[in-house]
């Protein structure tokens, strides 16, 4: 199976930019599709941003869209999701996971990082 940990949030104004990583550990990481989903207080988890193994397919969600960029390095075993001009609204708690296939749905992703959290305010 695969080991997945979050890095990179924390507090950054309007406007501003953060990038996450994601580390993973197992040996199938290179053919695994990886997703980034957030989730606020009190709302449900939402899709983000996906990327398929190769690097070439990439998805995301219309809120994101021209903002977040999805990518990874799977030499370094590490996915990213840069965030630019980052609004109140993208406060939540950042969590990336694997699957087999790059999707959408929360519920094909099998493993789960432990989460980290963005707060974006002045």
């Amino acid at each position: 199976q695969v080991q997945l940990v979050e890095s990179g949030g924390g507090l950054v104004q309007p406007g501003g930019s953060l990038r996450l990583s994601c580390t993973a550990s197992g040996r199938t990481f290179s053919t695994t599709a990886v997703g980034w989903f957030r989730q606020a207080p009190g709302k449900e988890r939402d899709f983000v941003a996906t990327i398929g193994w190769s690097s070439i397919f990439t998805s995301y969600a219309d809120s994101v869209k021209g903002r977040f960029t999805i990518s990874r390095d799977n030499a370094k075993n590490t996915a990213y999701l840069q965030m630019n001009n980052l609004k109140p609204e993208d406060t939540a708690v950042y969590y990336c996971a694997a699957a087999i296939l790059p999707t959408r749905s929360l519920g094909n992703y099998d493993y789960w990082g432990q989460g980290t959290q963005v707060t974006v305010s002045s």
